[in-house]
């Protein structure tokens, strides 16, 4: 039976397509694991463990490069030094908010006994060891850590998608919010979210004083999501350290060298894509209004969730269209949670839903208010970790040709779609 919708969106034009290279810096480090143990070898930091000691090595939620190599390696060294390590989830109110959900969750990302070879102890109980000297707020840590011998946080350091500061993923946001639990990350939230990065330093550096920290391990990765440098950081040099590895990070990040266009297509997004579900900054699209900047892209379609994110939506709401297919995959309970404890909301609202991609792709350039439809630029990517390559609309093949990091490499050619109206 055919629709008004399908009435509107059908004679739709949908332009022809041509595969285009971005080019990006790429240093890689080439053995992880290796290259892990030297770094701690090379600080020193688990000489003075001693034997027996139970120390807490923190994990969080993201999709990170060789994590759990980069885990196993840690626990292996910890227990060649005579320690007996075991891991602790520090991802604040991610996993549902629950000790279960969060233990599941970094299963998920394929850290668990078997292969790490050390428990995982999961808890969301929380004690107060202080309050935060600038504002005032209570400082809360994991129970759990907080009773091991010691503690070896493990993060990636990168932008935030939805606040700017000095410390903005990475290791004082793992101390100050992954390692708070819900408890933490929902007074931050609630205090003022346009603050975020301002609360997260003075609860995170405060909490250094107070738990038993033993170092850090930080990686940055490049745009190729693979991890381009590994840091091994004792606790005294996190606050000076820390932001030299977010500017590394941000100079290696992943971007659109066009800068203006009126339909992205992203085939994708996933918790372990971005927290946000894609990357904000290569967007532009941000669940936070304290936050400008990125691509001016008049609108956005995101056709699916990946399975990996296991119904966390959060990224929905940044778009101006979805599908049925990305929809019937979306799970409150995974993530309302972190919304709620954020106060972000705008990232888990629900777009325009349409039938499949086609519709998707037709409704972005029916309403991108071009005079001649047939001039819409439309870039459509996988997700915002596969940068690239990219496909781009046949209109924009001189602007391309133009850029030095930006190369042709494929004829155009028509979006390709099912039987059912999704993109191949």
């Amino acid at each position: 039976m055919v629709s008004g919708i399908d009435d509107l969106l059908d004679d739709i034009p949908i332009p022809r397509m041509v595969k285009v290279s971005q080019v990006f810096d790429r240093p890689v480090v080439g053995d992880v694991g290796a290259e892990v143990k030297r770094r701690l070898a090379a600080k020193g930091i688990l000489g003075s463990v001693p034997a027996g000691a139970r120390i807490a090595v923190a994990v969080g939620s993201r999709g990170i490069a060789n994590l759990p190599e980069i885990t196993r390696v840690v626990i292996r060294e910890l227990r060649q030094a005579g320690a007996e390590p075991f891991i602790i989830p520090a991802m604040g109110s991610h996993g549902g908010a629950t000790a279960e959900g969060q233990k599941a969750l970094l299963e998920h990302l394929g850290i668990h006994e078997e292969y790490t070879k050390a428990p995982i102890c999961s808890s969301m109980e929380v004690v107060k060891v202080a309050v935060s000297p600038e504002f005032g707020m209570p400082v809360y840590t994991d129970a759990l850590a907080l009773a091991a011998d010691g503690i070896i946080i493990i993060n990636r350091i990168k932008a935030h998608p939805a606040y700017a500061g000095k410390f903005e993923s990475g290791l004082v946001k793992m101390v100050a919010i992954g390692l708070g639990k819900q408890k933490e990350a929902e007074i931050c939230h609630n205090i003022g979210s346009e603050r975020i990065g301002e609360f997260v330093a003075d609860i995170g550096l405060e909490m250094l004083r107070h738990i038993n920290l033993i170092g850090a391990v930080g990686m940055v990765e490049n745009a190729f999501h693979e991890t381009a440098g590994v840091e091994v950081l004792r606790p005294d040099e996190i606050e000076t350290q820390e932001p030299a590895l977010l500017a590394r990070s941000k100079d290696l990040a992943a971007r659109f060298f066009i800068d203006e266009f009126e339909v992205l297509i992203i085939d994708e997004i996933g918790k372990e894509i971005s927290g946000a579900g894609f990357d904000t900054g290569i967007v532009g699209r941000y669940s936070s209004p304290y936050l400008t900047g990125g691509p001016r892209i008049r609108r956005v379609a995101v056709l699916d969730i990946t399975e990996r994110s296991k119904g966390y939506g959060g990224g929905l709401g940044m778009a101006d269209f979805t599908t049925r297919r990305a929809f019937n995959k979306f799970d409150a309970e995974q993530t309302y949670p972190n919304t709620l404890t954020s106060t972000f909301t705008n990232g888990v609202k629900i777009p325009m839903i349409l039938k499949n991609d086609r519709q998707a792709v037709q409704a972005c350039i029916k309403t991108c208010n071009r005079m001649d439809l047939r001039d819409a630029r439309v870039i459509r990517i996988k997700n915002t970790l596969c940068m690239e390559e990219i496909e781009v609309s046949e209109n924009q093949r001189e602007v391309v040709q133009a850029h030095p990091c930006m190369r042709i490499i494929g004829d155009p050619r028509e979006m390709r779609f099912d039987k059912e109206g999704n993109l191949f």
